[in-house]
């Protein structure tokens, strides 16, 4: 086992200890409900595994197999620190799935594809992001299943700086991989909160809205993990309603099995997906955006096409600060039933 893995694993979990702890001591009871899914527990089965694993540290039993004693492959113990047992033990087909995680990691390395805006029949879609920094936390993209339906992410890692924008990096790569092998949204949220979670490399967690979407029948399978709900304007009815969370962030439950839930969108029907740049933008008053705003903003501007609503989202956040620059990272995708 390579000498440094044991101080790096150490420091790793340290530092996703303490950012964990600094979330729950410092984030709004707002913020937790949108995050945790009104469960805050669901953060401290995660944390007694990196205690349990500081202390396997400690005492040097972190890394020992279970069934012949000996160190397990370095390589396996970087991708899961709770990696207890050797590969030489592994059934057929969990050999046969590491070595997929393990072509993934590789895979993790290469360079940010481009994002492009897909063409789809009787679909208006937009789209805009501005980091608050150099490099960004804050994420989105389009992407396709293995059935050709159409796949969108909008995604927001706790920090900023160049750290979240390798996070946010490796995200795209995940889905990219991942989502041409299978037509299961749950499948494929539960192998990235599985990437993630006892990845000595990622030391935070990250908000995830992901969506599997039929232009053709106007559905939208979707899984919201911790994000801010995105805002659904129904035009026969002119109301709005919130996609909610149905999931914790991914990289904060360990025990995380998530189900789609499913909407239609029929003609004119407008959704608004956003971070949380825009609805905790604070006016001189210190007060915030916050989603009831944001929510009228999409009503009284439904009849705008998908571009002009994100330029209206962007102006009226933008007067609301004073035309001050955004103190956090801001990302908006608006998707519009023509047809």
């Amino acid at each position: 086992m390579a000498l440094d893995l044991y101080p790096r694993i150490q420091k790793s979990l340290n530092e996703k200890r303490q950012n964990l702890k600094e979330f729950l001591a410092s984030a709004s009871s707002e913020e937790k409900e949108i995050c945790l899914c009104e469960e805050e527990q669901t953060v401290q089965p995660h944390l007694d595994v990196i205690d349990s694993s500081l202390e396997k540290i400690n005492n040097e039993t972190l890394g020992i197999c279970e069934v012949c004693r000996e160190a397990v492959d370095t390589k396996l113990l970087e991708m899961d620190y709770t990696a207890c047992v050797c590969l030489d033990h592994f059934s057929e087909n969990e050999m046969r799935r590491l070595e997929s995680e393990l072509e993934l990691s590789q895979v993790i390395q290469r360079a940010l594809l481009p994002q492009h805006i897909p063409n789809l029949a009787g679909v208006d879609l937009a789209a805009f992001s501005r980091p608050s920094d150099i490099i960004g936390g804050d994420y989105f993209d389009f992407f396709q299943f293995r059935d050709g339906t159409q796949g969108l992410v909008i995604a927001d890692v706790s920090g900023h700086g160049v750290s979240a924008g390798m996070l946010m990096t490796s995200l795209q790569t995940v889905l990219r991989t991942m989502a041409p092998e299978t037509d299961s949204l749950s499948e494929l949220m539960e192998r990235i909160n599985r990437f993630y979670i006892h990845n000595i490399n990622f030391t935070t967690f990250v908000t995830v809205f992901l969506a599997r979407f039929d232009h053709k029948e106007g559905t939208l399978d979707y899984i919201n993990a911790g994000h801010n709900p995105p805002i659904l304007y129904h035009k026969y009815s002119g109301e709005t309603g919130w996609l909610k969370p149905n999931v914790p962030a991914v990289g904060l439950a360990e025990d995380f099995h998530p189900r789609a839930a499913s909407v239609t969108l029929k003609q004119g029907d407008v959704l608004l997906l956003y971070t949380d740049g825009i609805t905790e933008s604070f006016n001189l008053n210190q007060e915030q955006f916050g989603h009831n705003r944001l929510s009228d903003l999409v009503r009284q501007n439904a009849h705008l096409s998908a571009p002009e609503m994100v330029q209206a989202v962007r102006e009226r956040v933008s007067a609301f600060g004073g035309n001050q620059p955004f103190a956090d990272d801001i990302t908006l995708v608006t998707l519009k039933m023509t047809g």
